[in-house]
């Protein structure tokens, strides 16, 4: 060190990087109140969801339940046979009317039977705690099964939709007041009945494969068409879209030369997949039925429609898949002497299957929840009949879980209303299925490098 330097002043820092200065302690506030942001929009995210489940599975687990009248029934053969031949052609001629009265003296008789007041109600409110599907059910019983002809048995039958109701929280001695379909009467016959173990709410399993009923029926109405249609509808869906997708994905991400013709087809494919879901409702009214002249609400063209949607979305995440693969992979393979098609499907597709894979099945899970497309082409339509068996099945009418879940909700009925959330959360059962299997592929066929 020179005399010069020496004598000259040794300037100190301003600031130490020890003690904060403000414009430190400006950006940990501002990192800070980032950090607050997030943890209050997750928080905001979660308790809306936790609302909406809340909502639906209060208002639906209780159509998994439905009430019940058991009682001893003797199937007369001079009212269900008047022939008395057991001939099943003869016994069709006796209609739900012979049955509904067979079902409804015996109930009356085991009410007197067993000493239950029935003081100050008529014939026809104690027939009004049965409902309506009961005789349907019992005539299709002997029907297929002739034998049970003047024998006697303890036969369990729906209760009536308001007195389920009644067990269920959802009707009260105060609106039974203002309702023409119950009476506090029978609400105080069904306290006595449930006292004398003939009602009794069960599992309902019926819900899920009984098909609907009308509105005079809600206590009778299931999933079962609405689950065969969604089944039938995404089957069609699959065969259509993944092999077209992923094959369409491979030729513009490897095989197709870039020119202005491959950017329209990717301009429109990301375009299509931006269109609103009723649009594509209309092309198919327009096509698929109008034109093509395919039967109205069936699988078939609901699965052709949903397939419109889908295809774009499986197109990208699959092109997203590919892409995502290293280059090096590539061209590794192409410098040991694999072909362009070996190369892309002995290395590339295996990489990019879990990508591939989740893609799919989440525009998959995308399609079963649509709504919009299915009601312009008629699936929203009343069906009280199972479609057939494939390949037949795929042109008979049928509807979808979504669907079914608005036209019950779209009924003035409480008892739909119920029926329509627990639809919902069998919607949801179907998708988290659908999503944890998605991430379960993901996860199996992941590779690293």
């Amino acid at each position: 060190m020179t005399d010069l330097s020496a004598s000259l002043p040794v300037a100190k820092p301003k600031n130490s990087i020890l003690t904060g200065s403000d414009q430190m302690r400006r950006r940990n506030a501002a990192e800070f109140r980032f950090r607050l942001y997030g943890l209050a929009a997750i928080s905001v995210s979660m308790a809306v969801l936790a609302i909406m489940l809340w909502t639906i599975f209060s208002d639906g687990v209780s159509a998994f339940k439905q009430a019940k009248i058991s009682f001893p029934l003797t199937f007369s053969s001079e009212i269900l046979d008047p022939a008395g031949n057991g001939d099943r052609a003869e016994m069709t001629k006796v209609t739900t009317v012979g049955y509904a009265r067979l079902l409804t003296t015996a109930f009356r008789a085991e009410l007197q039977a067993r000493g239950i007041s029935t003081e100050g109600l008529s014939d026809k409110e104690i027939n009004d705690m049965l409902s309506k599907h009961a005789p349907g059910v019992l005539r299709a019983e002997v029907l297929g099964n002739t034998a049970i002809l003047d024998t006697t048995r303890t036969v369990e039958v729906l209760a009536a939709g308001r007195i389920d109701g009644y067990l269920k929280g959802r009707v009260t001695r105060e609106t039974a007041e203002r309702d023409g379909q119950v009476t506090p009467g029978m609400l105080d016959l069904a306290d006595r009945l449930t006292e004398a173990g003939m009602l009794r709410s069960a599992f309902n399993f019926d819900f899920l494969t009984n098909s609907d009923a009308s509105d005079q029926r809600p206590e009778a109405a299931g999933l079962g068409v609405a689950i065969l249609g969604s089944a039938y509808m995404m089957l069609l869906v699959v065969l259509i879209c993944v092999p077209v997708g992923v094959a369409t994905s491979i030729y513009l991400e490897e095989f197709a030369p870039k020119n202005r013709l491959t950017d329209v087809i990717e301009v429109n494919i990301s375009n299509l997949a931006a269109v609103p879901s009723i649009v594509f409702g209309i092309l198919g009214l327009a096509v698929f039925i109008n034109f093509a002249k395919f039967p109205q609400s069936s699988p078939l063209v609901g699965a052709l429609v949903l397939s419109l949607m889908t295809l774009p979305t499986i197109i990208i995440a699959t092109r997203a898949a590919i892409r995502a693969v290293p280059p090096s992979i590539r061209d590794a393979a192409l410098g040991v002497g694999a072909s362009k098609m070996q190369t892309v499907f002995h290395h590339v597709l295996p990489l990019a299957a879990p990508g591939i894979l989740t893609g799919t099945i989440l525009g998959l899970a995308s399609a079963l929840g649509e709504t919009a497309p299915l009601l312009l082409i008629g699936m929203v339509a009343y069906v009280d009949n199972y479609p057939g068996a494939p390949i037949e099945g795929f042109l008979d009418p049928a509807t979808a879980l979504p669907v079914q879940v608005y036209s019950w909700a779209s009924r003035s009925d409480p008892a739909f209303i119920e029926r329509s959330s627990g639809a919902i959360i069998v919607l949801l059962g179907f998708l988290v299925v659908m999503n944890v299997t998605a991430i379960i592929l993901r996860r199996k066929f992941e590779r690293r490098w």
